[in-house]
Parts: C-alpha cells; structure tokens; sequence
C-alpha cells in the first residue's frame, strides 16, 4: 500500500514538474494546444501548462549574428569570397506569427535565401576593388535595406550586415595594390610639387619687396637731394637779396653833407697826431693823398 501511494506521489510530482517551465530573460514564449499556436505572449519567468496537450515554444529575442560565407560575383564578372554578418532580432509580439508563417527554422527559410539574392543583385553593380575601399559602407547599406524589405514585414528586425572579410583573386589583389601604390607616390610628387611652387612664390614675394625697397629708396634720395639743392639755391637768392638791399641802404644814407663830416672828422684826427703829415687836396676840399714826413 505504501509502495503504491509513493509511486502515485511520484508520479503527481513528475506530472507538475512538466507541467511548468521557465522562460529566460532573452525570450518569450507561446503557448501550442494540440498544434494550435495561442496568440497570447509569455513574457519571461515561469510558464504553467498542460504537458499531455500544450508545450511551450521558446523563441531567442535578442540580437542575433548570423555569419554567412558567400562567393558574391563583381560587375566585372570575377567571383569575391566573403565572409558576412548579419545582425537581426525577432519582434517579439510577431513570434506566433512567425512560428505560423515561416517556423522555428527560420535563419533557413527566409534570411539566407534573401541575403543570398540581395547581396548578389547589389554586388553585381560594383566592381571588386569598391569592396576594399569607402564604398563598402555603400554596399552594405544597400543589402541592409534590400533585406529588410522582405524580412520586417515577416517579423524580424535588420539591424547591420556588415562585410567582414573579402577575398579577391591573388592577380587583381596585386593589381590593387600596385594602383593604390601609384596613386600614393602621385600624391607624394603632387605634394612636393606643391612645397616647391610655395618655396618658388616666397622668393619672388621677397625679391618684389627688396625691388620696391630698392625704389623706395632711390626714391627718397632724389628726393633728399632735390630738397637740399633747392634749400641751397634759395639760401643763395635769399643771400643775393639781402646783400643787394644792404647796399642799397648804404648808397641811399650816404650825402655830400656826411662826407663833408667824415673829412673834417678825419682832418682833425690827422691834426691831432704827434707826426708831420703833408696833406694833398685838390682845393675843393676833398682828400687826395696823405704823405708821412718822417
């Protein structure tokens, strides 16, 4: 009896341990009945249900990395390997939808099939060498959106397709490789072309500025001279001028009268003397000639 009534106790825990599970953090859940899919979310934590006609579908809702390698073709008709992501999650109220729609294989059914046929549509119209240069970005930006064009309508978010890894063929790798090295050494010529046509341009600014120094001063030395030359001439004429009127001046202050003074001024400074004079005259009283008798 005992051995019956635990084997029932048994049996009742293993009936309510899976009748319950757990939805974690990063998912949700929906409930499947007898095959058909409830339309209700279960948010994360436990989850009770019927296991002899239910179970629970768990289903990821994080961001998920599908990593894909890939032969895309190029517009010049070569074949480039590459190794690609992309990065999508599952909109969480679409779950049920989904499990309808496309199923749990879903990476499978819809994402490849669809990155496969955008990636090949948009690689097509770039030549192989865009891949390894800024227009990578272009391209993954034109599959992202040739991607989600089919995909969120089902329920799944394109958050990035990102090109990780591009392998071209070993003769056009070179055949890159010797352009971009051309193209480095025309720019490397091109700046020290530049520097000297700058070195060029600062010499003749320097010598035009010495020219015009040297004008300047030519200049300002004429000049000089010319202003001396004229100060010269008009201290000569201002010289001329005075020396003339100062004549003028004396001729006009000297009369017969002053004359007259003058001699006998001079006839009593010679009467005054200790010496014999002889004094010439012409009888009109003017002083011809005075002799010292000694």
């Amino acid at each position: 009896m005992k051995k019956n009534q635990f084997a029932l106790f048994a049996l009742l825990l293993l009936a309510v341990a899976s009748s319950c599970t757990v939805v974690r953090p990063s998912q949700v859940g929906v409930k499947s009945t007898l095959g058909i899919i409830k339309g209700k979310i279960r948010q994360p934590g436990p989850v009770v249900f019927n296991p002899f006609v239910s179970k629970i579908i768990k289903v990821n809702v994080r961001t998920m990395n599908l990593s894909i390698k890939e032969n895309l073709p190029s517009k010049e008709g070569l074949t480039i390997l590459s190794e690609s992501s992309i990065l999508y999650h599952i909109k969480a109220d679409d779950v049920p939808k989904i499990i309808q729609e496309t199923g749990l294989n879903y990476e499978d059914n819809l994402i490849l099939p669809v990155f496969r046929s955008a990636a090949s549509d948009v690689c097509s119209r770039y030549y192989a060498k865009d891949m390894h240069s800024a227009k990578r970005n272009e391209i993954e930006k034109e599959i992202q959106k040739r991607l989600a064009e089919v995909c969120e309508e089902k329920g799944f978010i394109i958050e990035a397709v990102l090109l990780k890894s591009i392998s071209l063929p070993a003769g056009l790798t070179k055949s890159i490789e010797t352009k971009l090295e051309a193209e480095q050494e025309a720019l490397r010529m091109e700046f020290v072309l530049d520097r000297q046509k700058k070195e060029v341009e600062r010499q003749i600014i320097e010598a035009e500025g010495a020219k015009k120094t040297n004008v300047i001063q030519a200049e300002a030395k004429a000049q000089t001279m010319k202003i001396e030359a004229e100060g010269r001439a008009q201290s000569i004429e201002i010289e001329a001028k005075a020396n003339k009127t100062a004549n003028e001046l004396l001729n006009n202050s000297i009369t017969p009268n002053l004359l007259k003074l003058k001699q006998i001024e001079a006839f009593i400074k010679l009467s005054t003397s200790n010496n014999t004079k002889t004094i010439v005259t012409d009888g009109k009283g003017s002083l011809l000639n005075v002799l010292d008798d000694k």
